[in-house]
Parts: structure tokens; C-alpha cells; sequence
């Protein structure tokens, strides 16, 4: 089998052989990319979403069906709709990654083939443009790119949908020369499915394609009407092939507003609309969750040259070297479009055009190619002023910030294929120059044909290694951003790496608000929420009984940690998986015991339930403080007891959560609080208690968050002073049974 297959190989066009090594390149480098830099996913939470969908897909399900606790397990950017969720993108993204997860059980797989499929098709298209050795060009100035390596990584919807147009743009343009029906079909399915999968994105890559097959059309009407005896003749095949491609487009449009039905009630609301109304193309009021902007015409102007600039020097293979070869290239074929007006090409019987050598080494760039693929580096700029995502990616005018200083201007993907190949007639344009004037001998007079020939070998192999050199810095510092938040991602599952769970629930921490996979999106439920783990949002005390209730004779765990969660990686955090027991008695006794700093002249002990607090103070204390408190059911549900209050009890409602705090007092009026909280609940005359609580140890203030969590098996996070025990018993317990103790 290796032997046929290296003997295939050996068989093919030395361009081909090119193309399949930059092909198989462009694979690897994004495996590479995505199993080493984003194991754990990227920091756009996006992710988790196509990856759930991808699931979900799998089982038969378009939404998921979480009954009540439908709170307690809403994904990032899933619609809620009574018991019901379903995602705000569309599935085709998600069903491409659903195959490999199929096939291999690994979505990355989906990645990778991606990577390899644009880098085919950039060579098909760059051939078909002008020649084979323009497409190898191109496939390399596309693979190589930052924007393509990074993005093309994770779990985004931008480079597969980029497969989708270059796959229609491929099949439309070998109809157009072969006249074949079979090609204008599949060129209806790819841009019906990438209208399917983003219809904007779509739109602006067709909109140069659209416009050639109208013209085509009345032009074939035209020389038809001109025609004697039409009614007798067939339809002209430009008539045939784009109604064709037309039809199944819109086939696929109807698939797509039957889709927004099914979800969202209504054909022409999509489910991105149904998440935030305000969330679309436009100028104006625009919002999307709590961010919100008043987004003029002068803004997005603004907006968007940012990131054009960012694009061309950040993103685009070599930078501003890349851009200018684009720039040349694109000079090259309006030169010889006007030089020599519109000639038809030679094509070979594999739909690619027979090398045109121009006068100096130029190529002739395919007229048709050339000017959908300049129409293009026009509408998807275009397009993107009135989409108010473009923002979004910015933080300010720092290209070293925001989402674009880790994945780039993604919502300009597209741009790289018309930049991909102009770059390419660029580069292979200048060589071609270089080996005409050396094959003139226009440098003999520095040296001998021979030496003539290795300097400009010399100097092709320099600029080699400047664009090389140039590019690789470009790439390796959106990798280091991103690698910092591997880091952190790292560190924040290690927990999870330590334990093996089986049958388990996990509560889970809202840094974010209310959203599971925000950001933690390798912590997924299975689409029926019954898998191994079930991860549940932390939450109000009612909701977490009744996720407990929902899921008995399983182990409970809480994932919290001590830091600040936010965008930036650097603030480290310190990750802890607690154990949950859920206690049940007629009454508790509880001891909580802290530490006491020096210069400590009072302490102000507090007990509270959500509706009401009682609380006593304690002058001059020792370097150890002990509190004594309790709870108690009874007839109306029950209470909290905290002895030396002037009113030592509160009462507990059905769900109730409990919060015990010690202000520590120094005399220049500084405070340190401990602060312990857990939920509690009466069930028929009996109390139920999720234990252990939750702690902190806050400096100057009384609640800090998860930022002065408190970790009992991590004493050295903290000052000698500083701990903080508690007790809880049973009355009514077994008297052989020991305590619970934290």
C-alpha cells in the first residue's frame, strides 16, 4: 500500500507534489497548533459553544431539554426558552466538528483537515488564476499566515466557513470555463451551505460572484434574443448553469429560515437575534448582553481601518512585505487586464489556464479570477462597516489587546484569499523579473552568467529569509498571548487532573454570571446532562437542592478558587475541587474558630439570612476568637442561633442560605473578615445543610469574592495569623458518629 502510494505520488506534476506538501504542512502545523497551544480551548468561550452543538448534533437534538433546572445548566450563548436551550449559531460549523468526533472521537481532527482543505483550494484557485506554480505560491502565503495558523486552531466558525466559499468559488469558476452542470450544482450546495453556516459572511464573499452570474445571464439573454429561431434552441448554458446554482443556493436559504422557524418560531429571526435583538448589522443603538454602544457611521469607519491596518501588518503572511507583494501582484494584473484588454485563455483539460509569460516575467492574471477575486478584497471590507462585531474586537486602538491581539481580525478572514493569491503573483512576478534580466544578461556586467544566475539565486534565498524570519516573529507573538492563558487554563483544571470522578456533580463558580462554559469550557455536560460528571451552576440555595435532589447517590463537589477570574491571564488563581456532603438533622451545633492579628482592638461577630442579621461585638480580643452558634427546626420552619446576640436568632426560610462573619477591627480602622456561607433548608420538620461552606478571609472589606477564598489545605497562601475553622454536628446523630469538621 506504501508503495502504490509513494508511486502516486512520483506520478504527479512536480507543482502538485508541491501543492501536496504544502497541503499536508498546513495540516500538521494546525494540529500541532491546536493539541499544544489550546488543549484546553482558547480564551474565546465561543468554543464551547460549536463544540456542545457538535455534540448535541450527534445525539439528534437542535436544543437541549434541562426541565426546571434549566438555570442551573444554561451553556455561554444559548437561548433560553422556557424548560428548553438551543444555541445562537447555526449547526453547520458544529456538524463538521460532530464528523471527526464521530470518526476519530477527536474534533481536532476537523481542524486540521480544515487547514488542509483552504490550502487546496487557495492552490486550485491561484492555478486557475494563472498557473500551478502561482498556487503553490498562494497556498503557502495563505497556510503561512497568522491569521489562518491561529484561527484555523480553535473551534471557530471563520475557517470553515472559509472552506465553504473557496469550495464554491472553485466549483463556479470550472463551470464557467467547462460549462459542465455537475459544477454549477456543487457550487450551489458550498455557498448554500456557507450561507447556512454564517449568511453574512457568505453574502459578502458572493456579492462579486453574484454580480458576474447576472451579467453572464443578461448577456446570454441578449445574444439569444438576437438569435433567429430561439424558441427552437436550448437555453443557453450560462442561463442553465446559474439558475442551477441559484436554485440550490436558495435551497439552502430555505433549509436555513426552516431552521430559524423551528427554533426560534419565526423563518426570519435568527437565533442570534432571538439571543440579543440588537446584536446585528447596522448603525446605531447596538447591544449584546451588558455591553452596549452607540455605533455611527464615524466610529465604524474608524473601527475598521484599525483593523484593516492590523490585517495588512500584523495578520497577513510577512506582514508589510506580504501586503506590498499583494499590492505589486494586484498592480500586475490591472497592467496586463488594460495592456491587453480581455483575451481568452488557453485551459488545460484539469480547468487550470496555461502559463502566460508577459514581457519581463509577468504572468497574465485570468480576467474573470482576477476581478471576482479584486471584487472581493472590496465587499468583505465594505461589508464589515456596518457590523458592529468589528468593535468588539478591539480594545481601544491597541492591536496588542482585545480579542484581535489573540485571533485576529477573524472576521475578515475571507480577505486572505484574494490577498493570498495577489501576494503570490507578486512574489512569483518579482522572481520571474529577477530571472529574465538574469537570463538577458543584464548582470554581466558585474559578473559572469554563472555568477550572474547564483547571485540571483542568492538573493531569492535572502528574501526567502526575511519574509521567513519576518513572518515567524508575527506568529510567535499572538502565540505567546495565547499561551499565557493555556497557562492558566492549565492551572485552573488541575483539580480535575488530580481526581478521576465518576457519578458526579460538580458546582461550579459564575466569574461571568450565569453561564456554564464561561469560561470554563472544558467542564461540558453531556447533551442529556447524564454523564460521568454533570456540572451545575452554583446558585441560589433552592436551585442547588433541587440539582442535588435531581441527581442522588451521586458524589458532590464544589470547583472554586482563590483569585480573580478575569480576561487577563496574568492574575493567577489557585483552583480547589472540595468535597459536598449534604447533612440532615432536627438541629446543628456549629464552632467556627479564627485566627486574631496583632492590634486587633474589637471584633464584630454577625449571623445572617437573607432577609434579616443579628450580631454582638467583642472588645480587646485574644490572638484566637471562638464562636458558638446553631440551628433549629421547628414548627415554621426554623432557625439560626447565635448566642451573646441582643436577639439571638433569625429566622430560616424553605431555602435559606447562612452566613456567619468576624470583623476583625485594628485601631487605625482597618478590618480583616472571615465569612463563611452555606445553604440550608427545612424538610418536614428536619433541616438539611450543603456542607462545607463557603470562606473567605477579605482584607478592608466584609465580601471580596473568590479573590480571599479560603483554603484550609493550602496554609501557606497565608499569614501565621490567618485561619479559619469549623464545626458542624448533628444533635440528633449517632452518638458513635464523629463530627463534621473543616
Amino acid at each position: 500500500m506504501f508503495r502504490q502510494l509513494r508511486s502516486s505520488i512520483a506520478s504527479l506534476r512536480r507543482e502538485h507534489q508541491y501543492a501536496l506538501v504544502v497541503v499536508l504542512l498546513a495540516g500538521l502545523a494546525v494540529w500541532l497548533l491546536a493539541t499544544q497551544l489550546f488543549p484546553y480551548h482558547s480564551s474565546n468561550d465561543d468554543e464551547a459553544v460549536y463544540l456542545l452543538q457538535a455534540a448535541m448534533l450527534l445525539e439528534g437534538q437542535l436544543e437541549l431539554h434541562a426541565g426546571d433546572l434549566v438555570d442551573a445548566f444554561r451553556p455561554w450563548f444559548f437561548i433560553e426558552d422556557g424548560s428548553r436551550l438551543y444555541p445562537k449559531y447555526t449547526p453547520v460549523p458544529a456538524a463538521m466538528y460532530a464528523v471527526s468526533m464521530a470518526l476519530f472521537g477527536e474534533p481536532r481532527v476537523t481542524l486540521a483537515a480544515v487547514a488542509a482543505g483552504n490550502a487546496a483550494l487557495i492552490y486550485v484557485l491561484g492555478s486557475m488564476a494563472v498557473d500551478r506554480r502561482v498556487g503553490v505560491v498562494a497556498a503557502v502565503v495563505f497556510a503561512a499566515s497568522p491569521l489562518a495558523l491561529v484561527t484555523t486552531s480553535v473551534f471557530l466558525p471563520y475557517a470553515p466557513t472559509t472552506l465553504l466559499n473557496l469550495a464554491f468559488a472553485v466549483c463556479y469558476l470550472r463551470g464557467v470555463r467547462s460549462g459542465r452542470l455537475r459544477d454549477a450544482g456543487l457550487a450551489g450546495v458550498a455557498v448554500g451551505l456557507a450561507f447556512f453556516a454564517r449568511p453574512y459572511t457568505a453574502v459578502l464573499f458572493a456579492a462579486p460572484f453574484i454580480g458576474h452570474a447576472l451579467w453572464t445571464v443578461l448577456r446570454a439573454i441578449r445574444t439569444r434574443a438576437a438569435t433567429p429561431d430561439r424558441a427552437l434552441r436550448p437555453l443557453p448554458g450560462a442561463i442553465r448553469r446559474n439558475v442551477l446554482t441559484a436554485a440550490i443556493g436558495l435551497a439552502f436559504v430555505g433549509v436555513t429560515l426552516a431552521y430559524n422557524a423551528r427554533l426560534t418560531g419565526s423563518p426570519l429571526v435568527f437565533p442570534y437575534q432571538a439571543f440579543a435583538p440588537l446584536d446585528g448589522p447596522g448603525f446605531g443603538y447596538r447591544q449584546i448582553e451588558n455591553h452596549a454602544i452607540e455605533y455611527t457611521p464615524a466610529l465604524a469607519l474608524e473601527t475598521n481601518a484599525y483593523v484593516l491596518e492590523y490585517f495588512w501588518t500584523r495578520w497577513f503572511t510577512a506582514g508589510p512585505i506580504g501586503t506590498a507583494a499583494a499590492l505589486a501582484g494586484l498592480g500586475v494584473a490591472i497592467r496586463e487586464w488594460v495592456r491587453r484588454g480581455h483575451s481568452p485563455r488557453s485551459a488545460r483539460a484539469d480547468g487550470t489556464s496555461a502559463e502566460t509569460d508577459g514581457a519581463g516575467g509577468q504572468y497574465t492574471v485570468d480576467r474573470t479570477v482576477g476581478l471576482l477575486l479584486a471584487g472581493v478584497l472590496v465587499t468583505v471590507p465594505a461589508g464589515n462597516v456596518p457590523f458592529w462585531g468589528t468593535f468588539n474586537l478591539l480594545a481601544g486602538a491597541d492591536p496588542t489587546t482585545g480579542l484581535i491581539a489573540q485571533f485576529g481580525p477573524f472576521y475578515h478572514f475571507d480577505l486572505l484569499v484574494p490577498l493570498s493569491i495577489f501576494a503570490a503573483v507578486g512574489f512569483v512576478t518579482g522572481w520571474r523579473r529577477l530571472r529574465a534580466s538574469v537570463a538577458r544578461g543584464r548582470l554581466a556586467a558585474l559578473a559572469s552568467p554563472r555568477t550572474a544566475r547564483a547571485l540571483a539565486l542568492s538573493i531569492l534565498v535572502v528574501t526567502g529569509l526575511v519574509v521567513g524570519v519576518g513572518n515567524a516573529a508575527l506568529v510567535s507573538t499572538p502565540i505567546e498571548r495565547n499561551a499565557a492563558h493555556t497557562e492558566r487554563f492549565e492551572s485552573a483544571y488541575e483539580p480535575f487532573e488530580d481526581r478521576d470522578l465518576e457519578n458526579a456533580v460538580v458546582f461550579l463558580p459564575t466569574p461571568y454570571g450565569q453561564w456554564q462554559g464561561h469560561p470554563f469550557q472544558a467542564l461540558r455536560n453531556d447533551p442529556d446532562f447524564d454523564g460521568d460528571v454533570v456540572y451545575a451552576l452554583d446558585g441560589p440555595p433552592e436551585r442547588d437542592f433541587e440539582v442535588l435532589e435531581a441527581y442522588p447517590e451521586r458524589d458532590y463537589y464544589r470547583y472554586t478558587y482563590r483569585g480573580e477570574w478575569t480576561p487577563e491571564p496574568g492574575d493567577p488563581i489557585v483552583p480547589a475541587l472540595q468535597p459536598l456532603t449534604v447533612r440532615d438533622g432536627a438541629s446543628f451545633t456549629g464552632e467556627t474558630v479564627v485566627g486574631v492579628a496583632d492590634q486587633v482592638e474589637r471584633a464584630v461577630v454577625r449571623l445572617e439570612t437573607d432577609d434579616a442579621e443579628t450580631s454582638y461585638e467583642i472588645s480587646d480580643p485574644d490572638d484566637e476568637i471562638t464562636v458558638d452558634w446553631g440551628l433549629m427546626a421547628n414548627e415554621t420552619g426554623g432557625v439560626a442561633r447565635l448566642p451573646g446576640a441582643t436577639n439571638d436568632t433569625v429566622a430560616i426560610d424553605d431555602a435559606d442560605e447562612i452566613e456567619l462573619s468576624i470583623t476583625l477591627v485594628q485601631s487605625e480602622g482597618a478590618t480583616y473578615t472571615y465569612r463563611e456561607a452555606f445553604p440550608v433548608r427545612t424538610v418536614d420538620g428536619r433541616l438539611e445543610v450543603i456542607w462545607p461552606p463557603e470562606r473567605t478571609g477579605c482584607l478592608l472589606v466584609s465580601d471580596c469574592g473568590t479573590e480571599g477564598t479560603y483554603l484550609p489545605d493550602r496554609p501557606a497562601l497565608y499569614d501565621e495569623w490567618e485561619y479559619l475553622e469549623t464545626r458542624l454536628a448533628a444533635e440528633d446523630r449517632d452518638p458513635s458518629a464523629p463530627a463534621a469538621s473543616q
